[in-house]
């Protein structure tokens, strides 16, 4: 199953208040921290909405 490793890059600090919601939903709790997610499509949606603030890479688990 593909995994997504997901990590916050950027501050949310001025973004909407839906953007930064998105973030803390991903299950990232501050700035450089990284969260492990199995890939689906409502993961992908939450990930386009933030593709700014966060870095995405796939792993093969």
């Amino acid at each position: 199953m593909t995994k997504l490793r997901i990590t916050w890059v950027k501050s949310t600090i001025g973004r909407r208040f839906d953007q930064k919601r998105t973030v803390r939903a991903l299950g990232l709790r501050r700035l450089g921290h990284t969260v492990e997610l199995g890939d689906s499509p409502s993961l992908r949606g939450m990930i386009k909405k933030v593709h700014h603030l966060v870095s995405v890479e796939e792993t093969e688990d």
